[in-house]
């Protein structure tokens, strides 16, 4: 706990509340950052079943930044193909993994194999998880935040039992789900919107089968009534979900003989088998964003802010940029190191990005389900000579989250540009996902950029600070200028990236790039410039090399 916190009378700095995969994955990002927590779900038990199963690329990044993505890895199957067949033709299979990440095989498991690692991950820092409590009361004031507890019944999961326990705090972070309070105490409530005749029934089960049952494919049929998805489950098992017109269909969840009658019918395979079933369910769907990320002192993760539909798996890897969003952000302000402008520029970003990836799941979902006869006959046409159908259709750079950007942050500013980048590729720009880039550190060894951008030097809010030299012996000068004067902010921590420039041979800050390679990533050929990056990895200001005194006036405006 922050000694301001400790002589105020708080019991904590913050107070997650919800033990999903995104409370939990907040409570590791704050543990992190050092900042004291306390983790309340209402569930006195994880849920059994697999539900949300799968991690893309940047969410990958964002775990590994916090120091969990590995020991989610080691439990998870690696995707590295879609395969698509439509009405029965198949197209060209998806290189799934072909992506500029360090982590571009895609991640099966299963939502409560998540929920597991990630208590364990609380667990060994220093944090619990506390179960069977509920919230019934949030008051807040200028100072922080009342939080009114009360236990769940042992017997009866909807009601509460004993007295109420009343905690104070900092801030609070909301990650109770759709259904959960927060939201809806801090009148931030939405109503659905209902798609119509629409089911998804679904399986996970054993899965014999003449495709492939290694576990690194994924295979998804478009069929004549609706679209059906075959994806590995942890430990063996395989989900089959089939999203159809409902015309027909009972509402119940559907029997092994059901699913296993449809799954023969789409995948033109009457040896498909079905067996040993662990989940078997039906759902329906509607979807909605809450108008706000945030309101004074309460902040909202994942779906306690949304409901979002099951297209390309990306409602649970949204809610974890929320997560690392909201703990590096909380971590500046308790430390005393970021303007308010900093938490902020939370509710902007995410809660934009929610309303985005809303409207794109809701055209895909319809794209999917509600095609027509027409649009049948027009995809499967296009099949026939566009040999990328299979990309056009999943989209591979939006399901793997890596151009998730915040172009009108708060937190943007942006001294380059003109007419060089308009004539030239499209470069990143503040707001965007700063990419990876191969450099050669100071004691000759191969490095990368991700390494020295994500807690430079172990500070784990830091914001990393590139001056490159634009392949220009001479600007070296003019970047130590630079250095010089975010040198009253202990968060920002510098590196030289040098195409021409020779630095001093004990420089720790000094990265070779003498084959361009960095520069062309960030478009800095010939152009020596600062770049600052935020803890979460996106660029936040650009500015040419000899522009100390923007890099002074920025840093002014959003560090204390």
């Amino acid at each position: 706990m922050t000694n301001s916190s400790r002589h105020a009378g708080f019991d904590t700095d913050v107070i997650v509340i919800g033990g999903g995969p995104i409370g939990l994955t907040t409570a590791c990002a704050l543990a992190h950052h050092g900042v004291a927590f306390r983790l309340f779900e209402q569930r006195r038990e994880p849920k059994p079943n697999s539900r949300a199963n799968n991690l893309w690329a940047r969410p990958q990044e964002l775990l590994a930044s916090i120091g969990i993505r590995d020991a989610l890895a080691g439990r998870a199957y690696r995707i590295t193909q879609i395969n698509t067949l439509l009405n029965g033709k198949t197209v060209e299979p998806i290189a799934i993994a072909d992506v500029a990440s360090p982590y571009p095989d895609v991640l099966y498991s299963g939502q409560d194999v998540i929920e597991t690692i990630l208590a364990e991950q609380v667990r060994a820092r220093g944090g619990t998880v506390e179960r069977g409590r509920k919230v019934v009361g949030l008051e807040q004031d200028a100072d922080g935040v009342t939080v009114t507890l009360a236990t769940v019944s042992e017997t009866d999961k909807h009601e509460t039992e004993g007295p109420t326990e009343r905690l104070r705090c900092r801030y609070v972070v909301g990650a109770d789900g759709h259904e959960g309070f927060v939201r809806k105490a801090l009148g931030l409530d939405f109503e659905p919107e209902k798609l119509p005749a629409c089911m998804n029934r679904q399986v996970d089960a054993k899965l014999s089968w003449r495709r492939s049952t290694d576990f690194d494919h994924l295979w998804f049929f478009y069929y004549p009534r609706g679209f059906c998805g075959v994806l590995p489950v942890w430990e063996g098992y395989h989900r089959l979900f089939f999203l159809s017109d409902d015309t027909g269909l009972p509402d119940r969840d559907p029997t092994l003989e059901e699913m296993q009658a449809i799954a023969r019918e789409v995948t033109q395979d009457e040896t498909l088998t079905l067996s040993d079933p662990i989940w078997l369910t039906h759902s329906r769907f509607q979807h909605g964003v809450s108008s706000g990320y945030a309101k004074g002192r309460v902040l909202l993760v994942g779906d306690a802010g949304h409901l979002t539909l099951p297209a390309g798996g990306q409602g649970m890897n949204a809610g974890l940029h929320d997560a690392i969003g909201v703990a590096w952000r909380l971590a500046m302000v308790l430390h005393g190191a970021g303007q308010p402008v900093v938490l902020d520029s939370y509710d902007a970003e995410r809660g934009g990005e929610h309303r985005r990836l809303d409207r794109q799941q809701e055209k895909g979902f319809r794209n999917s389900v509600y095609r027509g006869p027409l649009t049948d006959a027009a995809m499967g046409v296009a099949a026939s000579f566009l040999p990328n159908i299979g990309e056009l259709i999943q989209g591979t750079d939006d399901l793997q989250q890596l151009t998730v950007a915040y172009p009108e942050s708060p937190l943007n500013e942006d001294h380059l540009g003109g007419l060089r980048e308009l004539l030239h590729r499209r470069v990143p720009h503040p707001g965007d996902r700063a990419p990876d880039a191969d450099v050669i550190a100071p004691d000759g060894s191969s490095t990368t950029l991700f390494a020295h951008i994500y807690n430079p030097d172990g500070q784990s809010w830091g914001w990393a600070l590139l001056a490159f030299d634009g392949q220009q012996a001479d600007a070296l000068p003019r970047l130590r200028t630079a250095i010089a004067a975010a040198s009253p902010w202990p968060c920002i921590r510098p590196r030289l990236v040098l195409g021409a420039a020779i630095a001093q041979p004990d420089d720790p800050t000094a990265l070779s790039d003498l084959d361009g390679v960095a520069h062309a990533a960030f478009g800095m050929e010939g152009k020596p410039a600062l770049v600052l990056i935020r803890p979460d990895g996106h660029i936040a200001f650009r500015a040419p090399a000899g522009r100390a005194d923007l890099l002074a006036s920025y840093c002014t405006k959003l560090f204390a």
